[in-house]
């Protein structure tokens, strides 16, 4: 064996652990909180981020926190709008070749080397998810998420997809492929809802909780 590489993966097993502990503790005491994902690349004239600060504000009035990735587009808008309602906001920016600076809308920052560490982070403290259009990133959050919850991996939360024109076309080919093979089953549609609006959206995620109580066990 390589001794370098030895040791090289070694601390690298350090540095994960170093990693999670600081989301830990960072994060340990936030108890009510919805991750918002979406785009990085979405502008400020354009109508999702208009959405995504109205549902960061909409959130934050009803006491979540707002999580996202910290970056700009998508996130930087939920950032903004929890901001403006003096709500709790959270960014968990990711280390990525080209940089990815943190938004000026963050309270409490994470900066994590790993995507993975990174998710465990908007899973492990969200009881809520909203989910507005993105590329692969985002199919990426939203298909491990509704897996986890599907696989019983962690507790049933709200999934919301924003953007029913967005999303129609994957909706429709999960449906006539996916459940159409038999490769799901048809419960499993049901793992999340598609709306339009940034009331509907938080209206989904406060409609659930109506019907059960939060559980903090991921």
């Amino acid at each position: 064996m390589n001794e370098n590489l030895y040791e090289s993966d070694v601390w690298r097993i350090f540095r994960i652990m170093a990693e999670f502990v600081e989301g830990f503790e960072t994060l340990e005491k936030t108890e009510k909180a919805v991750s918002v994902w979406g785009s990085a690349r979405v502008k400020k004239n354009d109508k999702w981020y208009r959405k995504a600060v109205k549902t960061g504000r909409l959130l934050a009035e009803k006491g979540y926190s707002v999580i996202t990735g910290g970056g700009p587009g998508i996130m930087e808008a939920a950032n903004k709008g929890a901001m403006l309602a003096k709500g709790n906001s959270i960014g968990i920016n990711i280390e990525l070749p080209h940089e990815q600076k943190p938004n000026p809308y963050i309270k409490t920052l994470i900066s994590c080397r790993y995507f993975f560490t990174r998710k465990v982070m908007f899973l492990k403290y969200a009881r809520g998810f909203i989910i507005f259009p993105g590329g692969f990133g985002t199919l990426d959050e939203f298909t491990e998420t509704i897996t986890l919850i599907q696989t019983g991996r962690i507790h049933r939360f709200p999934v919301v997809l924003v953007g029913s024109d967005y999303w129609k076309g994957l909706v429709d080919w999960i449906r006539e492929n996916v459940l159409g093979r038999n490769y799901i089953d048809r419960k499993d549609l049901k793992l999340f809802c598609i709306v339009d609006e940034p009331e509907d959206a938080v209206r989904c995620i406060e409609a659930f909780y109506e019907k059960q109580p939060m559980n903090s066990d991921m």
